[in-house]
């Protein structure tokens, strides 16, 4: 038995009406607002603007069933919860996905995962109930597992960040190197010798890039970093790693954070420990959160766009579902903004 087809709520406009008052078919309504091939430009629009008076839009349900099409796209998030709900690059993130969706009159899948193993049933599961037509991919690893697996599936998808290995899959990058070489270059500048780096998980290439970028530019200065410590991008880990250099045997004059959550914790730390910023240490976060902005001192930080990361994306996603291909996008690159938490460094410490 084929299913049947859902109901207009009672009194509401529908097809039939948009139909006659265009002066075309039911048939043509249904090709025009699914931009599907055989109608003339002018009279997709015709109709558009027909049911946009009429206040007529298409039933989602009907329009899944007709086109084979599920109108939503998926994101999976391997991170800890209370990490997403702590860092403010995934509300950003996400509503730059959702402002190009509801144009579209589409919707977000999102699944948050603890592991790799729940990571996998949750591509499946989306691939199995046919929920989504595509998926964002972050977070991307070392010889990343997930891409074969979403080829395995047939699940077109979009990468945030560029692999290290063969995708056939396009990419949306964002070059956050330009932003870390800039920041120490800012606090070499202002005459920081003892820089350390608080960085995010190894396992991502993104944190690897952050690293690698610090490590770099410190080289290139001919300076060596005084500490680099790896996290979890958490703001709990950002404070240990904080209360860690202070403890050291050498306390750095300045710390770039890979995030600004983990940046904004160790501020903190600095205060609580009665340490001056930007006197005694210099302070820089990365993301360019709305919150860095409202931290005593403002926070220095190297803004990355989080919303024009997920716009872009969302653009990118619908156009491989559409057509079966999409170029790879280059966002600008990331750009210190420079606040109170960055000054000069202080006076030599005494032997």
């Amino acid at each position: 038995m084929s299913p049947r087809a859902p109901r207009e709520a009672p009194g509401a406009p529908t097809i039939v009406d948009v139909a006659r008052a265009a002066g075309v078919s039911k048939g043509l309504v249904s090709l025009a607002v699914n931009n599907r091939p055989g109608v003339a430009e002018a009279t997709r629009l015709r109709v558009l603007e027909v049911a946009d008076q009429l206040g007529w839009r298409p039933n989602l349900q009907a329009r899944t069933l007709s086109t084979q099409t599920t109108y939503a796209l998926g994101l999976v998030l391997r991170r800890d919860l209370r990490i997403v709900a702590a860092d403010p690059f995934y509300p950003a993130f996400m509503a730059g996905i959702e402002t190009v969706l509801t144009e579209q009159g589409r919707v977000l899948v999102l699944s948050v995962v603890g592991d790799e193993a729940a990571e996998e049933r949750a591509y499946r599961t989306l691939a199995a109930d046919r929920r989504v037509d595509g998926v964002f991919l972050n977070d991307l690893r070392h010889d990343d597992r997930r891409v074969p697996l979403l080829v395995e599936l047939r699940i077109p998808a979009v990468l945030l960040g560029r692999p290290d290995g063969d995708a056939p899959f396009p990419c949306v990058v964002l070059d956050d190197a330009a932003g870390v070489t800039a920041a120490v270059h800012h606090l070499v500048d202002l005459g920081h010798r003892e820089i350390a780096h608080v960085g995010g998980d190894p396992a991502l290439l993104h944190a690897r890039h952050r690293r690698r970028a610090f490590e770099e530019a410190v080289a290139e200065r001919g300076l060596v970093p005084t500490a680099v410590v790896d996290t979890d991008f958490s703001m709990t880990q950002g404070a240990a790693a904080t209360a860690a250099l202070l403890a050291g045997r050498t306390r750095p004059t300045a710390i770039v954070y890979a995030n600004d959550p983990m940046a904004i914790s160790g501020l903190g730390v600095l205060q609580e420990a009665g340490v001056d910023v930007p006197g005694e240490v210099s302070v820089v976060g990365f993301d360019g959160t709305e919150t860095a902005r409202h931290t005593h001192p403002p926070l220095t930080t190297i803004r990355s766009d989080p919303q024009e990361w997920g716009a872009a994306a969302a653009r990118t996603l619908l156009t491989l579902t559409a057509s079966g291909s999409a170029p790879d996008v280059e966002l600008a690159p990331a750009e210190l903004v420079v606040a109170r938490s960055t000054g000069p460094a202080p006076p030599a410490r005494s032997t």
